[in-house]
C-alpha cells in the first residue's frame, strides 16, 4: 500500500469522532472487544490518511484505466448487496410443496429482514452472496470458523405471529453428513447409529446463520400451548384458522376409470404427487378442501377420505423421537412453547422435550445422570429458557418436514418474512408456459 502524506482538518476530526463513537457503541452493543483493532483504521482513514485504503482511487490528472473503473464498480456493487442481504432483505426460492397452495414449487420471493429485525451473523467474514459452501463446490466453507460473533438482532418493525410464514435457519442443521443432507443428520443417527456414520461419511458442524434456510407456516408462538387432534391444529384450547391453502393427503378411488391429467393441473395437481394403484383405482393425492369438492364432482369418483393417522398409534419420525409420546402428525401434543423467562420444573417426561433447547440451543453445560440433571455442574430440579422458540409447520399437512419431524424453532434462528413473489417458474412445464404470470408481484399475506 501506498503512504500518504496530510494534514487533517477540523471536519475531519468531527467526522472521525461521529465514526468512532458510533463504532465503539457498535463493539460494546456486539460484546466483540476484539473491534477496538478498527479504531486505528477509521483514525487513519480521517486524520493521518497514512495508508491508501482505496488502491483503485483515481489520482488528479491521471488517466482513467478500465480495470480501476471494473474493480470500483464490482466492489461497490458487492458491498452495497451485502449490506442489503444483511439488513434489508434477501432472496429466496421455493425449493418443495410444503406450503402449497400458498408458495409453490419455483416462486421466487423477496424475504423482508426488516419485519422481525435483522439478525446479524454469527459469521462475519465470509465470502460475499452465498449461504454456506463456495460455488462451484459441495462442501468448502464460504466462512472462516475462527471468528463468530454471539447473536444480536436488529429492531424490527413487529415480532413473529401466529400464522405468519417465517424463513428460518433449520434448527437441526447444525450438524450435516456431507452430500446427505436430506434427511437431517439426527434422523440418519436415529436410523443407522452415531458410530456407522462416523467410520463412513465426512461429518461437519454449521453455526447458526450458516444453517439451510427454510420456510413455514408459524402454527404457535412462545408461550402457547399446540395441540393436533385428528388434523386439526389448536392453540391454547381454541381451533386454529381454516387457510384454504391448507392439504392434506387423501384416498381418492374411482370406477376404474383413470383421471385425465389436464384435470389435475387444473386443479393444480402436481405430477409428482400424484400416486395411482390400478389394481385398486385408488388415487392417493394432496389435496385443499376446495379441491375435493370439485373432485367429488367427477362422474368416475367413488369416494374420497381423508388419510388420517389414528391417535396413539406412534410414528417414530415425530418429535421428541421417544416411545413415551404416542404421537404422530395428524395427533400430537398437547406441547408446551418455551418462552423467555419461564421456569419449568424438570420431570422425568418433560425433559426429553426439552433437552435439546437446554442443551444445544441455549448452549448449557449439560449433563443427566442417575434421573438427575446437571447444569453447569450442578443439580438442578427446575429451568428458566433464555429465549422464546416457536413452531413451524407446512400448508401441505401430509408432506412436509416441519417442527413434528424436529421441533423447536429458535428466536435465534429467524430470518425473515416473505413479503413478495417477484418470479415464479413451473418446474413441470417449459418456457414460455412455465412462467406463472398471475403470481409475478403477487404480495404474501397470512392467507
Amino acid at each position: 500500500m501506498k503512504f500518504i502524506d496530510h494534514k487533517p482538518s477540523k471536519k475531519q476530526y468531527i467526522k472521525f469522532g461521529i465514526t468512532a463513537v458510533i463504532w465503539i457503541l457498535w463493539m460494546i452493543w456486539m460484546r466483540s472487544y476484539w473491534m477496538l483493532i478498527g479504531l486505528p483504521i477509521i483514525f487513519d482513514i480521517f486524520i493521518t490518511k497514512k495508508v491508501n485504503w482505496n488502491p483503485f482511487k483515481q489520482k488528479k490528472g491521471e488517466p482513467k484505466k478500465k480495470w480501476k473503473e471494473w474493480a470500483d464498480a464490482l466492489i461497490f456493487a458487492l458491498v452495497v448487496s451485502t449490506i442489503i442481504k444483511i439488513f434489508i432483505f434477501q432472496l429466496y426460492a421455493i425449493p418443495t410443496g410444503s406450503l402449497e397452495k400458498t408458495l409453490q414449487i419455483g416462486d421466487r420471493l423477496f424475504v423482508s429482514k426488516l419485519s422481525f429485525g435483522p439478525q446479524m451473523p454469527n459469521t462475519p467474514i465470509s465470502f460475499p452472496l452465498v449461504h454456506n459452501t463456495l460455488p462451484w463446490t459441495k462442501s468448502t466453507n464460504s466462512y472462516v470458523e475462527w471468528l463468530q460473533w454471539p447473536y444480536k438482532r436488529l429492531a424490527g418493525f413487529g415480532q413473529v405471529e401466529r400464522d405468519d410464514i417465517v424463513v428460518f435457519n433449520f434448527p437441526v442443521g447444525d450438524t450435516i453428513l456431507v452430500g446427505y443432507e436430506n434427511p437431517d443428520y439426527y434422523e440418519w443417527v436415529r436410523q443407522y447409529g452415531k458410530e456407522r456414520l462416523l467410520n463412513e461419511f465426512e461429518i461437519k458442524g454449521r453455526p447458526v446463520d450458516k444453517k439451510e434456510n427454510f420456510v413455514k407456516r408459524c402454527n404457535a408462538i412462545p408461550g402457547d400451548t399446540l395441540l393436533i387432534v385428528d388434523t386439526k391444529v389448536y392453540r391454547n384450547g381454541k381451533l386454529q384458522k381454516a387457510y384454504e391453502g391448507i392439504e392434506h393427503n387423501y384416498i381418492v378411488k374411482t370406477n376404474g376409470e383413470t383421471i385425465n391429467p389436464k384435470a389435475f393441473e387444473r386443479l393444480g395437481i402436481y405430477k409428482a404427487d400424484v400416486n395411482y394403484n390400478p389394481s385398486s383405482s385408488q388415487y392417493g393425492l394432496p389435496l385443499t378442501d376446495e379441491m375435493v369438492e370439485k373432485l367429488r364432482q367427477f362422474p368416475s369418483i367413488v369416494s374420497v377420505e381423508r388419510m388420517i393417522k389414528t391417535k396413539g398409534e406412534r410414528d417414530a419420525g415425530i418429535f421428541p423421537h421417544n416411545p413415551k409420546f404416542n404421537w404422530n402428525v395428524d395427533n400430537f401434543g398437547p406441547l408446551v412453547m418455551p418462552k423467555a423467562g419461564m421456569t419449568i420444573d424438570l420431570t422425568e417426561e418433560n425433559i426429553i422435550l426439552y433437552r435439546r433447547v437446554i442443551d444445544v440451543y441455549e448452549q448449557n453445560d449439560y449433563m443427566e445422570q442417575n434421573g438427575q440433571v446437571f447444569i453447569d455442574g450442578k443439580a438442578v430440579t427446575k429451568y428458566t429458557f433464555k429465549q422464546g422458540y416457536y413452531w413451524m409447520m407446512g400448508d401441505n399437512r401430509h408432506n412436509s418436514a416441519d417442527s413434528r419431524a424436529w421441533g423447536f424453532v429458535p428466536e435465534d434462528h429467524i430470518v425473515g418474512k416473505p413479503v413478495l413473489i417477484f418470479y415464479s417458474l413451473n418446474e413441470e412445464k417449459s418456457f414460455p408456459s412455465n412462467i406463472r404470470w398471475d403470481r409475478i408481484f403477487r404480495l404474501i399475506g397470512k392467507e
